[in-house]
């Protein structure tokens, strides 16, 4: 059995321009899904795993972040110090961004000395972080990517033979085809953050690249079952959306009973009103009769007034007084 990982790095920093402007409200890894944030999918998943404490990058509108885990003012300057369901939760803050090189690099007087879990603090899965782990530990190599056919691309060139990653968007001219996207999800020895260039902005796929050119051997293990969400725009927000309702799919490492609801206890929607199963009500809003939401989200503190008709349209605290709406955002 493969030795069990305690700390996890969750990359929070980005600033999700794709998602603007919602991004320019919350940060992109607070963005509610049926009322969950996205980042609490992730703590909730590595508990399940085992993972005991976690260091969180923050940067754009961090003060969320450090409000949502109770982040205190630690001894070393930038770091807060807050809890999740028991656990320990460090934010880091970047003054300026370092992408995800740069922040793992940033982040490693916090990671300690043992191996430790990478994870996309705007990701909604449950692939199996087993599997990723044993991976690992089965080989020699100082990092194991999870790679998977997401749909999205197909960057990552993959030597099942070897269990090696040869090359990423052919920066090194492979030749070798690319057949898998990188799903986010990697595991990392402390002694591979030295392949990152120190104290400068830079992904840690590009770090990871230019090492495997120089001989370095990265490793790659493909999961493909479970679901695997990345909400990088508006389109891919309310589509997870409709998948959670239309498939009742739900995450088994979950404890909240009543996930997904479409109407929180706190809203109020009076009678006549229509809401679709995969449209989303938040906590503190107003729903008048008659109005119709179709794959819509209102945000906390909404108002949608009487015989207004919002299909696929996010509402962010606004109220909307008239009319019919498609792919709209209320912001």
């Amino acid at each position: 059995m493969a030795p069990r990982i305690r700390t996890a790095f969750v990359l929070g920093a980005g600033l999700g321009t794709r998602l603007r402007p919602l991004t320019d409200l919350v940060p992109k890894p607070l963005l509610p899904i049926f009322g969950k944030t996205i980042i609490t999918f992730v703590l909730d998943h590595l508990i399940a795993y085992g993972v005991e404490r976690f260091v969180i990058n923050a940067h754009h509108l961090s003060d969320q972040i450090n409000q949502l885990f109770d982040a205190k003012t630690d001894e070393r300057e930038l770091v807060l110090t807050g809890a999740y369901r028991g656990r320990e939760v460090r934010v880091l803050y970047e003054p300026a961004l370092l992408e995800t090189g740069g922040g793992i690099w940033n982040a490693a007087p916090l990671l300690g000395d043992e191996p430790f879990l990478v994870y996309s603090g705007d990701l909604l899965t449950d692939l199996e972080l087993d599997q990723l782990v044993d991976a690992h530990f089965s080989s020699d190599r100082a990092v194991t990517l999870a790679l998977r056919t997401t749909g999205l691309s197909t960057d990552v060139s993959f030597d099942a033979r070897t269990g090696l990653v040869v090359d990423v968007r052919q920066m090194l001219k492979s030749g070798i085809p690319a057949a898998f996207d990188f799903a986010n999800i990697s595991v990392w020895d402390p002694a591979a953050i030295a392949q990152i260039p120190a104290r400068i902005k830079i992904s840690f796929i590009r770090a990871l690249v230019d090492w495997i050119g120089c001989g370095g051997r990265v490793g790659g293990t493909v999961l493909e079952e479970g679901r695997w969400f990345n909400i990088g725009n508006r389109g891919e927000y309310l589509r997870i959306h409709r998948v959670i309702a239309r498939e009742s799919w739900r995450p088994a490492y979950l404890e909240e009973r009543n996930w997904p609801a479409p109407v929180d206890p706190g809203a109020k929607v009076a009678p006549g009103a229509e809401i679709s199963e995969d449209s989303w009500v938040g906590a503190n809003s107003l729903i008048e009769s008659a109005a119709k939401l179709r794959n819509a989200i209102a945000w906390p503190n909404s108002i949608i007034r009487t015989g207004v008709e919002l299909t696929q349209c996010i509402v962010a605290g606004r109220e909307v007084r008239e009319g019919a709406f498609d792919e709209y955002d209320f912001v």
